[in-house]
C-alpha cells in the first residue's frame, strides 16, 4: 500500500504512464517544433463563426444552455449530425449518441461491450488511445496482420475463428498512426467476413473528411447489411475545433441504450452550451468550405514533410504519402529504436511519437509517427533539419 492509503484497482496498478499524456506534455513546450500530437492548426479555426455561434446560444438560449439536459444529446445537434451522415448512410437523430469527444466514445463502447478477458481485434498497428481505453475495460487486444490497405481479410477471418472477439476496431480512413486508407474492395471483403461471422465493428472515422487526393470511400457501415452491427464514431475535433469536445456515435438497436447508461455514469451529458453552439455552426456556416480550406493547407504540409523527409531517410526506411488526414508513418528498419532517439530529438528542438505504443503486441521499435498539420511548410523544413540532427542522418 502506498503512503496515501489508496489502493489502485488492478486496471490502474500497472499503469506507469500514459502515451497520450506524454505526447501532450511535449506539445506544450514552445521551443519544440512538434510533429507529435495530431493538433489542428488553430490559425485555421473559424473563430468568428464560433464566436457568433456561442453569442447566439448565450443570447437566445442561455437558460437552456446552462441547465442539465438529456444524456443522448441536444436534438438540434443530433439532427445536424444525422443530416451529414445521411450523405453516405441513412441515419436519423435517434441513431446518434453525443459524446465529449471521440475518446469518450471509445471508452463508452468498451464499457458497454467488454468484460474482463474479452478479445478486441485491432489493426497492426492501431490507435494508441483505443488500446488504452479497451485495455482499461479489461479487454485482451489481438492484432490482425495488415498491409498498406488495412487488415488482411484472410488473417481477419482466421483471427475471428480463433478468438471469437466481442468486436473489431478499425480506422479505415487515413488511419492513426499509419495514414493508410482502406480501399473499397478491401472494405467489401472485410464487411463480408464480419457479416458472415456476425462480428460487430467499431468504425472510427475522425479524419475521413480531410481528404487531399483521390475519391472519398464510403464507410464500412454504409455497405449492405453493415449498419446494424456497426458503431460508427466521428467528432468535430479534426474538422471544426477540438476544444469544443463534441463527438458522436451512430448505432442501431439495444446498444444505444447501453451507451446512454454508460454516458450517464461517466458524465451525465456533454456540455450543453458547446452542443448548441456546434449545432448552430452546422446549421448556419459552410463547414464544407472550411474543410476544403483546411484540406488544401494540410495537403501542402503533407507534401512539405514527405518531400523534405524522403532525402534524409536511410535506404532501409519506408515512408508513406497519405491521401488525407494528419499523419505520416515512417519505418526506419535496421536496429534503430526511435524511443531511444526521442530524448535527443527533444534536445534538438523537435518531437515525434515513437511507434511502439501503437502496437497491441510485438511492436516495431524502428517506427515513428509524424503529424504534418500543426506547422507551416517553413516550420516543417526547420523541424526536419532538427530531426536529421537527432538521428544523425
Amino acid at each position: 500500500m502506498n503512503a496515501s492509503g489508496f489502493r489502485l484497482s488492478t486496471r490502474f496498478a500497472e499503469v506507469k504512464s500514459s502515451p497520450v499524456r506524454d505526447i501532450l506534455s511535449v506539445v506544450g513546450r514552445e521551443e519544440v517544433i512538434s510533429f507529435a500530437g495530431g493538433i489542428p492548426d488553430a490559425n485555421l479555426f473559424e473563430t468568428d463563426d464560433f464566436a457568433a455561434a456561442f453569442d447566439y446560444v448565450l443570447t437566445h438560449q442561455a437558460k437552456r444552455a446552462l441547465q442539465y439536459a438529456s444524456t443522448p444529446g441536444e436534438p438540434e445537434l443530433r439532427e445536424q449530425v444525422a443530416a451529414r451522415l445521411n450523405r453516405q448512410l441513412p441515419t436519423t437523430a435517434e441513431d446518434i449518441q453525443v459524446t465529449s469527444g471521440s475518446q469518450e466514445g471509445l471508452f463508452l463502447v468498451g464499457m458497454a461491450l467488454l468484460d474482463a478477458g474479452d478479445v478486441v481485434l485491432v489493426e497492426q498497428p492501431t490507435y494508441l488511445a483505443a488500446v488504452q481505453a479497451f485495455s482499461l475495460a479489461g479487454a485482451r487486444l489481438v492484432s490482425v496482420a495488415s498491409d498498406d490497405a488495412g487488415v488482411l481479410p484472410d488473417e481477419l477471418a482466421a483471427a475471428i475463428a480463433e478468438h471469437r472477439p466481442k468486436f473489431v476496431y478499425l480506422v479505415p480512413n487515413f488511419q492513426n498512426p499509419t495514414g493508410r486508407t482502406m480501399p473499397a474492395t478491401r472494405r467489401e471483403a472485410v464487411a463480408e467476413i464480419l457479416l458472415r461471422t456476425g462480428t460487430p465493428l467499431l468504425e472510427d472515422d475522425p479524419y475521413g473528411e480531410l481528404r487531399f487526393d483521390g475519391d472519398p470511400v464510403a464507410p464500412l457501415a454504409a455497405l449492405p447489411g453493415m449498419a446494424a452491427q456497426t458503431v460508427l464514431q466521428n467528432s468535430a475535433s479534426k474538422t471544426m475545433a477540438p476544444g469544443v469536445r463534441i463527438g458522436w456515435l451512430r448505432a442501431e438497436g439495444p446498444i444505444l441504450r447501453a451507451l446512454e447508461v454508460g454516458k450517464q455514469a461517466v458524465g451525465l451529458q456533454t456540455a450543453v452550451t458547446d452542443q448548441l453552439a456546434v449545432a448552430h455552426y452546422l446549421a448556419n456556416c459552410d463547414l464544407d468550405a472550411h474543410i476544403a480550406k483546411v484540406a488544401a493547407a494540410y495537403g501542402q504540409r503533407r507534401d512539405a514533410m514527405v518531400d523534405g523527409l524522403l532525402p534524409l531517410l536511410p535506404a532501409t526506411a519506408k515512408l508513406n504519402r497519405p491521401e488525407g488526414g494528419m499523419f505520416l508513418w515512417a519505418e526506419l528498419g535496421g536496429t534503430v529504436n526511435t524511443a531511444e532517439v526521442l530524448p535527443r530529438a527533444i534536445d534538438a528542438g523537435v518531437a515525434f511519437v515513437p511507434g511502439w505504443p501503437f502496437y497491441a503486441a510485438d511492436p516495431d521499435h524502428s517506427t515513428m509517427r509524424l503529424s504534418f498539420v500543426t506547422n507551416t511548410p517553413d516550420v516543417i523544413a526547420e523541424g526536419l533539419t532538427r530531426l536529421a540532427r537527432a538521428f544523425d542522418w
